[in-house]
C-alpha cells in the first residue's frame, strides 16, 4: 500500500486521460466490460454518473532530469517500483471491489525506453491474456520505444498517449535537455499508422482485432516557459489535423522543483488561463473556428476575463446582430450564449414556427449573453423596448456587464501570477 500511494502520487500530474470512447462487451471467460462514451479518473459520463480509474506508475524512478517533473533524476523524493506481477494484482483486486472501472499506466524510463516500454506492455498483455480483463486500458508512449513495442501495446490498449509538455521545441530543450520533439512524434506516428492500418484490416476482415480503438491523447505544460497562447493553440491545431488525435490537454504548471532558476516561482498553478485554453480547444473542435480568429498577433494571449467566443465577438460587433429565424449554423454556433445543441434545436425548430426570446430560454440559450448579438424581430421580455445590442452600446460599453465581480477578481489574482521571462 505505502508503494501505491508513493506512485499515485507521482501519477497524478498527467492529466492526458480522457474517455474511452470504446465498447468492450462482455464477452464468455472474461471479467467486466467497458462502456462507450464514459470518462475516467473521476470524470462524468453523459448519463452523469462518476467514473473511477486506477491512476498509477509503474516507477517514479526515471533517467531523466526534466526541470519541470516531480519525479526527475536530480530530486530527493521517496522512490518506488512495482513489479509486474504486483500491478497487475492490484488492478485486478481493485476492478473485483468495484473501486475502479479502468486503468490508466505510465511510468518513468528506466534504464533505456524499450525497457520501459516492455514492462508497459507485459502489463496490458498479461491483464487481457491471462487474467482476461475486459476493462478499460489506457497505456502511455514512452518516447524513443521501437515500434515492435508500441505495435504489441496497441493490440491491448483502448488508448495511448505521448505527452509533447511543450509546444516549441527550444524551450524543450531548455527545461529538458535529454528530450526533442522527434522522439515524441515518432511514436505518435507509429500509434497512428497502426490505426488506420487496422481500420482497413477490419473493412476486410469482420473479427480482426482492434488497435488502440480510442485513439491517443496528449498534454502540454501552460504557464512553465514563456510560449504564448497563440503558440499553444497552432500546435493544438496541427495535433488535430491527424486523424487518430482524440484530445490535447492542458495542465497549468504547478511549482514542484522551486529550485530551478528555469522555472517560474508561481503561488497557484494559472488555472484561469488553463480553463480558457480548454474554451479554446472546444472552439476549434465542434465550432469551426480557426486559430488565427481565436488568438492573432494583437492579441497574442486569450483573454482572462471573457471566454474567447465572447471576446471574439467584442472584436468583431460587425458580424452582429445575427437573426436567429434566418441564420445557418456556422453563424449561429459564433453568437456567445449559444452552444451546439441549441444551435442544432434552433435550426431545426425554426421550419416550424418563427422563434422568439421566450422559445431560445426553453432551449438551454444563455440570452444574458445572446441577448445583445441577436435580434428576434420582437420585443424584450418586458416588452417596454426594443433589444439593445453591441452595436447600439458599443463593445467597450458591453464588456463590463458582461463581466462578473468574480471573474474580474480571478483575473486580477491570475495576473499578478504573471512573469516577465526575459531573455
Amino acid at each position: 500500500m505505502e508503494k501505491l500511494r508513493i506512485l499515485a502520487e507521482s501519477a497524478k500530474y498527467d492529466v492526458s486521460c480522457s474517455s474511452s470512447g470504446t465498447v468492450r462487451k462482455g464477452k464468455q471467460g472474461m471479467v467486466g466490460s467497458t462502456v462507450g462514451g464514459v470518462g475516467i479518473c473521476h470524470s462524468f459520463a453523459d448519463d452523469g454518473r462518476c467514473i473511477s480509474l486506477l491512476k498509477v506508475m509503474l516507477t517514479n524512478y526515471c533517467m531523466y532530469d526534466c526541470a519541470y517533473c516531480i519525479n526527475r533524476r536530480s530530486n530527493d523524493i521517496k522512490r518506488a517500483t512495482l513489479s509486474v506481477s504486483e500491478l497487475e494484482e492490484i488492478t485486478m483486486e481493485f476492478y473485483r471491489r468495484n473501486y475502479i472501472e479502468g486503468l490508466f499506466l505510465s511510468s518513468g524510463v528506466v534504464r533505456n525506453p524499450d525497457y520501459t516500454m516492455e514492462r508497459l506492455t507485459a502489463i496490458a498483455r498479461d491483464l487481457r491474456t491471462v487474467h482476461r480483463f475486459n476493462g478499460y486500458i489506457h497505456l502511455k508512449g514512452i518516447p524513443g520505444c521501437s515500434q515492435e513495442l508500441l505495435n504489441e501495446a496497441g493490440r491491448y490498449a483502448d488508448r495511448m498517449s505521448v505527452n509533447i509538455e511543450i509546444p516549441k521545441e527550444a524551450s524543450l530543450k531548455l527545461l529538458a535537455p535529454e528530450k526533442d520533439h522527434q522522439s515524441v512524434f515518432q511514436p505518435m506516428k507509429m500509434i497512428q499508422q497502426g490505426v488506420l492500418e487496422n481500420k482497413e484490416d477490419r473493412k476486410k476482415y469482420r473479427y480482426a482485432p482492434r488497435f488502440v480503438p480510442a485513439g491517443q491523447s496528449t498534454q502540454m505544460i501552460v504557464g512553465a516557459t514563456k510560449e504564448t497562447d497563440k503558440d499553444i493553440l497552432l500546435m493544438s491545431s496541427m495535433l488535430y489535423g491527424q486523424p487518430t488525435m482524440r484530445r490535447v490537454y492542458y495542465s497549468g504548471y504547478v511549482s514542484v522543483n522551486t529550485y530551478d532558476p528555469r522555472l517560474p516561482i508561481l503561488k497557484q498553478p494559472p488555472l484561469v488561463r488553463e480553463n480558457r485554453l480548454y474554451q479554446a480547444d472546444w472552439l476549434l473542435r465542434f465550432y469551426h473556428f480557426k486559430v488565427d480568429e481565436i488568438v492573432d498577433d494583437q492579441h497574442a494571449n486569450l483573454d482572462l476575463e471573457v471566454d474567447p467566443k465572447l471576446a471574439w465577438a467584442l472584436r468583431h460587433p460587425a458580424y452582429f446582430p445575427v437573426d436567429i429565424n434566418t441564420a445557418d449554423y456556422e453563424q449561429l454556433l459564433r453568437v456567445p450564449g449559444l452552444g451546439t445543441k441549441s444551435a442544432w434545436l434552433i435550426v431545426n425548430s425554426r421550419r416550424f414556427n418563427r422563434l422568439t426570446s421566450f422559445d431560445l430560454k426553453k432551449m438551454g440559450v444563455v440570452m444574458k449573453k445572446a441577448k445583445y448579438f441577436i435580434t428576434c424581430n420582437e420585443l424584450t421580455s418586458q416588452f417596454s423596448q426594443p433589444i439593445i445590442g453591441i452595436n447600439e452600446m458599443r463593445p467597450e460599453r458591453l464588456r463590463p456587464l458582461l463581466i462578473s465581480k468574480a471573474q474580474q477578481k480571478r483575473a486580477a489574482e491570475e495576473r499578478q501570477l504573471k512573469l516577465d521571462f526575459g531573455e
